[in-house]
């Protein structure tokens, strides 16, 4: 059960953060789609979830990925998106620092260019270590690299928290990275 509930979180991550197009859905400004069209276009297009799935997948992640509107008929990806939507989400004074994992293989363009969000919104990091390091070990060799969240906000830079804990910025400046954290454990 535990591939199966990996295989559908991942189809979720697609659909709902990067192409909903894909099996005919289009998510609102917010990022919303009705949880009826997503199960009903999901099935047309091969992949059969119940709803007794779905809310364990929201319900039951540790990372929280997802999640259903107040009423429960809607449900979106709380962050990680490529799509421009509007989470609604309020600049949050950040931590004085956070941290972000990376695989080792991209410090040179970090060096050079700072941490960009690439094809996502946003930049993720994380409120400690070992969440950045966890992060860090999907992409390779894994660093953490430390960054001064005090310093980016006091320089006018704008921090959101996301629904699952994340945190978020459009851009962090290579002159806030610290580069001398450890690689590995």
């Amino acid at each position: 059960m535990l591939d199966l509930n990996v295989n559908i979180s991942k189809f979720l991550s697609l659909i709902l953060r990067h192409a909903p197009e894909r099996i005919g859905l289009h998510l609102d400004a917010n990022g919303w789609v009705a949880v009826d069209d997503l199960l009903n276009a999901a099935e047309v297009h091969g992949t059969v979830i119940s709803r007794d799935l779905l809310d364990r997948i929201v319900f039951g992640n540790d990372k929280q990925r997802f999640a259903f509107s107040p009423d429960e008929l809607r449900i979106r990806a709380n962050q990680g998106h490529s799509l421009h939507v509007d989470l609604e989400l309020t600049p949050t004074d950040p931590p004085p620092v956070l941290y972000h994992g990376t695989a080792t293989r991209f410090l040179p363009s970090i060096r050079s260019q700072g941490l960009q969000s690439m094809s996502r919104l946003h930049v993720h990091l994380s409120a400690t270590r070992e969440q950045a390091y966890r992060v860090g070990t999907r992409h390779g060799p894994p660093v953490v690299l430390e960054v001064d969240a005090e310093g980016m906000a006091d320089a006018g830079h704008l921090f959101f928290l996301s629904a699952n804990g994340v945190w978020l910025t459009e851009f962090v400046p290579v002159q806030f990275v610290e580069f001398s954290i450890e690689t590995s454990r």
